[in-house]
Protein backbone atom coordinates (compact mmCIF):
# COMPACT_ATOMS: atom_id res chain seq x y z
CA UNK A 1 0.00 0.00 0.00
CA UNK A 2 3.02 2.45 0.81
CA UNK A 3 3.48 1.69 -3.00
CA UNK A 4 1.07 3.74 -4.19
CA UNK A 5 1.14 5.91 -1.98
CA UNK A 6 4.45 6.85 -3.38
CA UNK A 7 3.86 6.49 -6.80
CA UNK A 8 1.05 9.30 -6.03
CA UNK A 9 4.20 11.91 -4.20
CA UNK A 10 6.07 10.55 -7.54
CA UNK A 11 3.41 11.94 -10.05
CA UNK A 12 2.24 14.93 -8.28
CA UNK A 13 6.38 16.07 -8.28
CA UNK A 14 6.60 15.06 -11.68
CA UNK A 15 3.45 17.22 -12.52
CA UNK A 16 3.86 20.24 -10.79
CA UNK A 17 7.36 20.81 -11.86
CA UNK A 18 6.01 20.86 -15.29
CA UNK A 19 4.06 23.85 -14.61
CA UNK A 20 6.91 25.10 -11.65
CA UNK A 21 7.61 28.62 -13.47
CA UNK A 22 4.32 29.42 -13.74
CA UNK A 23 3.05 29.36 -10.26
CA UNK A 24 5.79 31.21 -9.04
CA UNK A 25 4.57 34.09 -8.98
CA UNK A 26 0.89 32.18 -8.04
CA UNK A 27 -0.58 33.22 -4.22
CA UNK A 28 -0.63 29.28 -3.95
CA UNK A 29 2.64 28.23 -2.94
CA UNK A 30 4.34 24.51 -2.81
CA UNK A 31 3.77 23.61 0.81
CA UNK A 32 0.07 24.50 0.18
CA UNK A 33 -0.24 22.53 -3.12
CA UNK A 34 1.07 19.42 -1.22
CA UNK A 35 -0.14 19.48 1.80
CA UNK A 36 -3.51 19.77 0.07
CA UNK A 37 -3.40 16.57 -2.00
CA UNK A 38 -2.02 14.61 0.52
CA UNK A 39 -5.09 15.78 2.65
CA UNK A 40 -7.76 15.03 -0.76
CA UNK A 41 -5.31 11.30 -1.77
CA UNK A 42 -4.77 10.16 1.86
CA UNK A 43 -6.35 8.83 4.97
CA UNK A 44 -8.94 11.27 5.30
CA UNK A 45 -9.84 11.94 1.87
CA UNK A 46 -9.94 9.03 -1.31
CA UNK A 47 -7.52 7.03 0.26
CA UNK A 48 -5.56 6.63 -2.87
CA UNK A 49 -2.66 6.88 -0.90
CA UNK A 50 -3.38 5.17 2.79
CA UNK A 51 -0.63 5.67 4.95
CA UNK A 52 0.48 5.81 8.86
CA UNK A 53 1.96 7.70 11.10
CA UNK A 54 3.80 4.36 12.89
CA UNK A 55 5.42 3.22 9.27
CA UNK A 56 8.82 3.24 9.48
CA UNK A 57 9.07 4.47 6.21
CA UNK A 58 7.60 7.98 7.21
CA UNK A 59 10.06 7.72 10.02
CA UNK A 60 13.08 7.31 8.23
CA UNK A 61 11.81 9.99 5.46
CA UNK A 62 11.51 12.57 8.49
CA UNK A 63 14.82 11.77 9.83
CA UNK A 64 16.53 12.16 6.62
CA UNK A 65 15.09 15.71 5.64
CA UNK A 66 15.21 16.81 9.25
CA UNK A 67 19.23 15.86 9.70
CA UNK A 68 19.80 17.50 5.94
CA UNK A 69 17.91 20.93 6.42
CA UNK A 70 19.69 20.85 9.89
CA UNK A 71 22.46 20.75 8.17
CA UNK A 72 22.36 22.71 5.15
CA UNK A 73 21.00 25.45 7.20
CA UNK A 74 23.46 25.38 9.25
CA UNK A 75 26.25 25.49 6.49
CA UNK A 76 25.03 28.62 4.87
CA UNK A 77 25.56 30.83 8.54
CA UNK A 78 29.25 32.23 9.31
CA UNK A 79 29.46 32.48 12.49
CA UNK A 80 31.94 35.62 12.77
CA UNK A 81 29.49 37.51 10.57
CA UNK A 82 26.41 36.39 12.49
CA UNK A 83 27.56 37.96 15.91
CA UNK A 84 29.92 40.89 13.86
CA UNK A 85 26.50 42.47 11.45
CA UNK A 86 23.49 40.33 12.43
CA UNK A 87 22.19 42.21 15.66
CA UNK A 88 18.73 41.49 14.77
CA UNK A 89 18.73 37.54 14.32
CA UNK A 90 20.71 37.34 16.99
CA UNK A 91 17.94 39.28 19.06
CA UNK A 92 15.50 36.59 17.71
CA UNK A 93 17.27 33.95 19.24
CA UNK A 94 18.69 34.71 21.78
CA UNK A 95 15.78 36.45 23.80
CA UNK A 96 12.86 36.26 21.37
CA UNK A 97 13.39 32.11 21.39
CA UNK A 98 13.32 31.38 25.03
CA UNK A 99 10.83 34.43 25.36
CA UNK A 100 8.38 32.24 23.06
CA UNK A 101 8.47 28.84 24.67
CA UNK A 102 8.25 30.40 27.78
CA UNK A 103 4.81 32.21 27.14
CA UNK A 104 3.61 29.12 25.02
CA UNK A 105 4.07 27.46 28.10
CA UNK A 106 2.26 29.40 30.57
CA UNK A 107 -0.24 29.37 27.63
CA UNK A 108 -0.07 25.83 26.92
CA UNK A 109 -1.01 25.10 30.79
CA UNK A 110 -3.99 27.12 30.95
CA UNK A 111 -5.60 25.85 27.84
CA UNK A 112 -4.81 23.00 28.52
CA UNK A 113 -5.47 21.88 31.99
CA UNK A 114 -4.46 17.69 31.27
CA UNK A 115 -1.39 18.71 29.70
CA UNK A 116 1.67 18.48 32.75
CA UNK A 117 3.98 21.30 32.99
CA UNK A 118 7.06 19.68 30.94
CA UNK A 119 4.52 18.56 28.15
CA UNK A 120 3.59 21.95 27.79
CA UNK A 121 6.82 23.02 27.81
CA UNK A 122 7.44 20.33 25.09
CA UNK A 123 4.56 21.59 23.30
CA UNK A 124 5.99 25.55 23.34
CA UNK A 125 9.34 24.46 22.32
CA UNK A 126 7.98 22.16 19.11
CA UNK A 127 6.27 25.25 17.83
CA UNK A 128 9.28 27.61 18.52
CA UNK A 129 11.49 27.60 15.52
CA UNK A 130 10.37 29.02 12.06
CA UNK A 131 10.48 28.15 8.51
CA UNK A 132 10.92 31.36 6.43
CA UNK A 133 10.21 28.84 3.03
CA UNK A 134 6.61 29.01 3.40
CA UNK A 135 6.93 32.76 3.12
CA UNK A 136 8.86 32.56 0.39
CA UNK A 137 7.97 36.19 -1.22
CA UNK A 138 9.19 38.06 1.74
CA UNK A 139 12.47 37.15 2.43
CA UNK A 140 12.96 36.72 -1.23
CA UNK A 141 11.39 40.10 -2.35
CA UNK A 142 13.73 43.22 -3.10
CA UNK A 143 11.46 45.32 -2.11
CA UNK A 144 11.57 44.76 1.65
CA UNK A 145 14.99 45.92 3.32
CA UNK A 146 17.85 43.36 3.06
CA UNK A 147 18.06 43.67 6.94
CA UNK A 148 14.66 42.82 7.37
CA UNK A 149 14.79 39.83 4.72
CA UNK A 150 17.90 38.52 6.43
CA UNK A 151 16.99 38.83 9.97
CA UNK A 152 14.43 36.01 8.71
CA UNK A 153 16.34 34.20 6.99
CA UNK A 154 19.20 33.59 9.59
CA UNK A 155 16.50 33.62 12.11
CA UNK A 156 14.71 30.86 10.72
CA UNK A 157 18.44 28.76 9.39
CA UNK A 158 19.41 28.63 13.17
CA UNK A 159 16.32 28.40 15.39
CA UNK A 160 15.37 24.91 14.29
CA UNK A 161 19.00 23.34 15.40
CA UNK A 162 18.98 25.65 18.57
CA UNK A 163 15.46 24.74 19.55
CA UNK A 164 16.23 20.62 18.91
CA UNK A 165 18.43 20.19 22.41
CA UNK A 166 15.72 22.11 24.20
CA UNK A 167 12.80 19.40 22.59
CA UNK A 168 14.99 16.93 23.94
CA UNK A 169 15.55 18.12 27.53
CA UNK A 170 11.97 18.39 27.94
CA UNK A 171 10.97 15.27 26.53
CA UNK A 172 13.14 13.65 29.29
CA UNK A 173 11.43 15.04 31.98
CA UNK A 174 8.29 14.79 30.68
CA UNK A 175 8.81 11.42 30.58
CA UNK A 176 10.44 10.91 33.76
CA UNK A 177 7.20 12.44 34.90
CA UNK A 178 5.34 10.00 33.16
CA UNK A 179 6.55 7.17 34.76
CA UNK A 180 9.05 5.93 32.11
CA UNK A 181 12.32 4.75 32.96
CA UNK A 182 14.49 5.08 35.57
CA UNK A 183 15.89 9.22 36.42
CA UNK A 184 19.10 8.06 36.36
CA UNK A 185 19.60 6.43 33.48
CA UNK A 186 17.10 8.49 31.11
CA UNK A 187 19.34 11.75 32.45
CA UNK A 188 22.35 9.98 31.23
CA UNK A 189 21.50 8.93 27.96
CA UNK A 190 19.51 13.10 27.17
CA UNK A 191 22.85 14.52 28.78
CA UNK A 192 25.20 12.26 26.17
CA UNK A 193 23.01 13.24 23.82
CA UNK A 194 23.70 16.50 24.04
CA UNK A 195 26.96 16.35 24.78
CA UNK A 196 28.15 13.91 22.37
CA UNK A 197 26.52 14.89 19.54
CA UNK A 198 28.41 18.60 19.35
CA UNK A 199 31.65 17.09 19.45
CA UNK A 200 30.58 14.59 17.00
CA UNK A 201 29.20 17.55 14.25
CA UNK A 202 32.73 19.77 15.44
CA UNK A 203 35.32 16.82 14.55
CA UNK A 204 33.96 15.12 11.53
CA UNK A 205 32.13 19.06 10.37
CA UNK A 206 35.57 20.80 11.03
CA UNK A 207 38.32 17.85 9.31
CA UNK A 208 36.01 17.31 6.80
CA UNK A 209 35.43 20.76 5.54
CA UNK A 210 39.59 21.29 6.02
CA UNK A 211 39.59 18.53 3.66
CA UNK A 212 37.47 19.42 1.17
CA UNK A 213 38.48 22.96 1.12
CA UNK A 214 42.09 21.48 1.14
CA UNK A 215 41.33 19.29 -2.02
CA UNK A 216 39.46 22.08 -3.70
CA UNK A 217 42.65 24.47 -3.68
CA UNK A 218 44.65 21.94 -5.13
CA UNK A 219 42.59 20.99 -8.15
CA UNK A 220 41.99 17.44 -6.34
CA UNK A 221 37.78 17.56 -6.39
CA UNK A 222 35.70 19.49 -8.57
CA UNK A 223 32.70 21.62 -8.05
CA UNK A 224 29.81 18.77 -7.70
CA UNK A 225 32.17 16.28 -6.25
CA UNK A 226 32.92 19.15 -3.59
CA UNK A 227 28.90 19.56 -2.84
CA UNK A 228 28.82 15.28 -2.60
CA UNK A 229 31.53 15.56 0.16
CA UNK A 230 29.70 18.60 1.54
CA UNK A 231 26.25 16.54 1.65
CA UNK A 232 28.38 13.07 3.16
CA UNK A 233 29.12 14.82 5.90
CA UNK A 234 25.84 15.22 7.18
CA UNK A 235 25.08 11.47 6.99
CA UNK A 236 28.82 10.74 8.41
CA UNK A 237 28.06 13.34 11.36
CA UNK A 238 24.49 11.81 12.21
CA UNK A 239 25.74 8.43 12.11
CA UNK A 240 29.03 8.60 14.02
CA UNK A 241 27.02 10.75 16.89
CA UNK A 242 24.80 7.46 17.21
CA UNK A 243 27.36 5.28 17.40
CA UNK A 244 29.01 7.03 20.15
CA UNK A 245 25.87 7.70 21.81
CA UNK A 246 25.62 11.20 20.77
CA UNK A 247 22.11 12.62 18.92
CA UNK A 248 22.28 12.36 15.29
CA UNK A 249 20.27 15.27 14.51
CA UNK A 250 22.55 17.44 16.73
CA UNK A 251 25.89 16.53 14.86
CA UNK A 252 24.40 17.20 11.90
CA UNK A 253 23.74 20.80 13.29
CA UNK A 254 26.85 21.17 14.28
CA UNK A 255 28.47 19.77 11.32
CA UNK A 256 26.86 21.59 9.62
CA UNK A 257 27.67 24.85 11.44
CA UNK A 258 31.50 23.69 11.29
CA UNK A 259 31.87 23.17 7.73
CA UNK A 260 30.08 26.62 6.50
CA UNK A 261 33.34 27.89 9.11
CA UNK A 262 36.24 25.93 7.45
CA UNK A 263 35.01 25.07 4.20
CA UNK A 264 34.17 28.44 2.40
CA UNK A 265 33.48 27.44 -1.43
CA UNK A 266 30.36 25.41 -0.89
CA UNK A 267 27.36 27.73 -0.50
CA UNK A 268 26.22 27.84 -4.22
CA UNK A 269 25.83 23.88 -3.53
CA UNK A 270 24.44 23.33 -0.89
CA UNK A 271 21.79 25.72 -2.31
CA UNK A 272 21.26 24.49 -5.21
CA UNK A 273 21.35 21.12 -3.14
CA UNK A 274 18.51 22.59 -1.19
CA UNK A 275 17.00 24.09 -4.48
CA UNK A 276 16.81 20.39 -6.49
CA UNK A 277 17.23 16.96 -4.10
CA UNK A 278 16.81 18.82 -0.99
CA UNK A 279 13.13 20.30 -2.23
CA UNK A 280 11.78 17.24 -3.59
CA UNK A 281 12.09 15.90 0.11
CA UNK A 282 10.84 18.78 1.42
CA UNK A 283 7.94 18.43 -0.86
CA UNK A 284 7.65 14.84 0.26
CA UNK A 285 7.20 15.58 3.48
CA UNK A 286 4.43 18.00 2.88
CA UNK A 287 2.91 15.31 1.47
CA UNK A 288 2.54 13.34 3.97
CA UNK A 289 2.12 16.00 6.75
CA UNK A 290 -1.34 15.97 4.98
CA UNK A 291 -2.04 12.43 4.11
CA UNK A 292 -0.86 11.49 7.53
CA UNK A 293 -0.05 13.25 10.29
CA UNK A 294 -2.96 15.90 9.83
CA UNK A 295 -5.79 13.24 9.54
CA UNK A 296 -4.34 11.81 12.76
CA UNK A 297 -4.94 15.43 14.56
CA UNK A 298 -8.69 16.07 13.43
CA UNK A 299 -9.46 13.18 16.46
CA UNK A 300 -8.90 15.55 18.83
CA UNK A 301 -9.59 18.67 17.46
CA UNK A 302 -11.92 21.38 19.70
CA UNK A 303 -12.16 24.95 20.16
CA UNK A 304 -8.93 24.77 22.58
CA UNK A 305 -6.76 23.31 19.81
CA UNK A 306 -8.03 26.16 17.26
CA UNK A 307 -7.55 28.95 19.97
CA UNK A 308 -3.74 27.12 20.68
CA UNK A 309 -2.78 27.70 17.19
CA UNK A 310 -4.18 31.22 16.60
CA UNK A 311 -2.44 32.16 19.78
CA UNK A 312 0.99 30.17 18.84
CA UNK A 313 1.43 32.35 15.36
CA UNK A 314 0.28 35.61 16.80
CA UNK A 315 0.72 36.66 20.30
CA UNK A 316 3.26 33.83 21.11
CA UNK A 317 5.92 34.66 18.71
CA UNK A 318 4.86 38.56 18.26
CA UNK A 319 5.03 39.61 21.80
CA UNK A 320 8.32 37.73 22.53
CA UNK A 321 9.67 39.50 18.48
CA UNK A 322 8.71 43.14 20.11
CA UNK A 323 10.17 43.16 23.09
CA UNK A 324 13.10 41.59 21.94
CA UNK A 325 13.95 44.07 19.26
CA UNK A 326 13.50 46.94 21.84
CA UNK A 327 15.86 49.47 21.53
CA UNK A 328 17.37 48.29 17.55
CA UNK A 329 15.07 51.67 16.76
CA UNK A 330 12.73 49.66 14.48
CA UNK A 331 9.05 51.02 13.79
CA UNK A 332 6.19 49.71 14.91
CA UNK A 333 5.91 48.19 11.83
CA UNK A 334 8.60 46.21 11.56
CA UNK A 335 7.78 44.66 15.08
CA UNK A 336 5.05 43.90 13.26
CA UNK A 337 5.95 42.33 10.18
CA UNK A 338 8.86 40.52 12.10
CA UNK A 339 6.36 39.16 14.14
CA UNK A 340 3.92 38.12 11.50
CA UNK A 341 6.23 35.93 9.50
CA UNK A 342 7.39 33.12 11.77
CA UNK A 343 5.95 30.36 9.77
CA UNK A 344 5.75 27.43 10.95
CA UNK A 345 6.59 24.17 8.77
CA UNK A 346 9.03 21.47 8.23
CA UNK A 347 11.03 21.52 12.03
CA UNK A 348 7.32 21.70 13.96
CA UNK A 349 6.32 18.65 11.78
CA UNK A 350 9.56 16.31 12.11
CA UNK A 351 10.08 17.27 15.70
CA UNK A 352 6.80 15.86 16.53
CA UNK A 353 7.24 12.73 14.71
CA UNK A 354 10.68 12.73 17.41
CA UNK A 355 8.57 13.03 19.65
CA UNK A 356 5.85 10.19 18.59
CA UNK A 357 8.43 7.98 17.94
CA UNK A 358 10.22 8.27 21.20
CA UNK A 359 10.05 5.56 23.46
CA UNK A 360 7.23 5.65 25.62
CA UNK A 361 4.13 6.93 24.94
CA UNK A 362 3.38 10.67 26.71
CA UNK A 363 -0.05 10.88 28.38
CA UNK A 364 -0.49 14.06 25.85
CA UNK A 365 1.22 12.94 23.29
CA UNK A 366 -2.65 12.55 20.71
CA UNK A 367 -3.26 16.54 22.17
CA UNK A 368 0.68 17.69 21.42
CA UNK A 369 0.13 15.83 17.94
CA UNK A 370 -3.18 17.49 17.11
CA UNK A 371 -2.43 21.22 18.22
CA UNK A 372 1.53 20.59 16.34
CA UNK A 373 -0.40 19.94 12.98
CA UNK A 374 -3.39 22.61 13.30
CA UNK A 375 -0.79 25.11 13.66
CA UNK A 376 1.56 24.43 10.74
CA UNK A 377 -1.93 23.92 9.05
CA UNK A 378 -2.71 27.70 9.35
CA UNK A 379 0.62 28.45 9.01
CA UNK A 380 1.08 27.32 5.60
CA UNK A 381 -2.14 29.29 4.13
CA UNK A 382 -2.08 32.22 6.28
CA UNK A 383 1.50 32.67 5.96
CA UNK A 384 1.69 31.99 2.10
CA UNK A 385 -1.24 33.73 1.42
CA UNK A 386 -0.32 37.19 2.77
CA UNK A 387 3.70 36.76 2.06
CA UNK A 388 3.50 38.35 -1.43
CA UNK A 389 0.55 41.32 -0.12
CA UNK A 390 2.50 41.79 2.92
CA UNK A 391 5.77 42.56 1.51
CA UNK A 392 4.32 44.59 -1.13
CA UNK A 393 2.79 46.68 1.54
CA UNK A 394 5.58 46.74 3.69
CA UNK A 395 8.33 47.44 0.90
CA UNK A 396 6.13 50.29 -0.26
CA UNK A 397 6.50 51.87 3.64
CA UNK A 398 10.07 51.23 3.70
CA UNK A 399 10.67 53.05 0.76
CA UNK A 400 9.70 56.24 2.65
CA UNK A 401 11.61 55.67 5.65
CA UNK A 402 14.95 55.48 3.76
CA UNK A 403 18.03 56.28 6.08
CA UNK A 404 15.70 54.52 9.16
CA UNK A 405 17.83 50.99 10.81
CA UNK A 406 15.77 49.51 8.06
CA UNK A 407 18.01 49.99 5.84
CA UNK A 408 21.19 49.80 7.33
CA UNK A 409 23.38 47.45 5.20
CA UNK A 410 24.46 44.17 6.01
CA UNK A 411 26.84 41.26 4.85
CA UNK A 412 24.51 38.91 3.31
CA UNK A 413 23.78 35.69 4.12
CA UNK A 414 22.95 32.87 1.48
CA UNK A 415 18.94 32.31 0.69
CA UNK A 416 17.77 28.90 0.19
CA UNK A 417 16.83 29.80 -3.19
CA UNK A 418 19.25 30.94 -5.34
CA UNK A 419 18.25 34.51 -6.68
CA UNK A 420 16.03 36.66 -5.51
CA UNK A 421 12.41 37.42 -6.68
CA UNK A 422 11.52 40.63 -8.18
CA UNK A 423 8.04 40.53 -6.35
Amino acid sequence: MISIGFVLIALAIFLYSLVSMRTENWPITPPMIFAGLGLVLGNFGFGLAPMHIESEVIHLIAEIALALVLFTDAARIRLPLLFKDHDLPVRLLALGMPLTIALGAVAAVLIFPGLTLWEAALLAAILAPTDAALGQAVVMSEHVPQRIRQALNVESGLNDGIALPVVLVFLCFALLEAGFGHEADLVLFTVSQLVLGPIAGIVIGGIGGKLIDWAGKRGYIGGSFQGIAAISLAFLAFAGAELVGGNGFIAAFVAGLALGHFARGLSDFLLEFVEAEGEILILVVFFLFGATLLPEALGALDWRVFAFAAFALTIMRMLPVSLSLLGTGLGWRSHLFLGWFGPRGLASILFVLLVVSAEGELPGNDLILAVTMVTVALSIFAHGLTAAPAAAAYGGHCAMISGKPEHRVVTPVPWRKAAPSKA
